[in-house]
C-alpha cells in the first residue's frame, strides 16, 4: 500500500512541476505559445484559468495523498514496541568499581 502511494505522489508531484513551469505570471509563458492549438481552441485567458486551476487541484491532491497516506503506512516491526517499560528500575550502587563491594 506504501508503493501505491509514493507513485501516486510523485505522479502528482511530477505533473503540478510541468503545469508551474508552463506558467508566468506575466502572461508570457508557453501557455499561450503551446503550438497555437490552446489560443484557437480554448482561448489564451482560458488556458491561464485552466493552469491556474491546475496548480490548485494538483497541489490539493498531493496534500490529500499526503494526509491519507499516514492511516495506511504503519511502523516497521523494528520499531513497534508492545511490552511495557519496567516500572522500577535501580540505579547501580555507588562507590568505585575496582574495589571489590564488603
Amino acid at each position: 500500500m506504501t508503493f501505491i502511494f509514493v507513485i501516486l505522489i510523485i505522479i502528482a508531484a511530477v505533473v503540478l512541476g510541468f503545469i508551474v513551469l508552463v506558467q508566468n505570471p506575466k502572461g508570457g509563458g508557453l501557455s499561450g505559445n503551446i503550438a497555437g492549438f490552446s489560443n484557437q481552441f480554448m482561448g489564451v485567458k482560458q488556458t491561464t484559468d485552466v493552469l491556474e486551476k491546475g496548480t490548485w487541484l494538483f497541489a490539493a491532491i498531493i496534500g490529500v495523498l499526503c494526509l491519507a497516506s499516514t492511516l495506511f503506512i504503519s511502523a516497521p516491526a523494528s520499531q513497534q514496541n508492545n511490552a511495557p517499560a519496567p516500572q522500577n528500575q535501580t540505579a547501580p550502587p555507588l562507590g568505585n568499581p575496582s574495589q571489590p563491594a564488603k
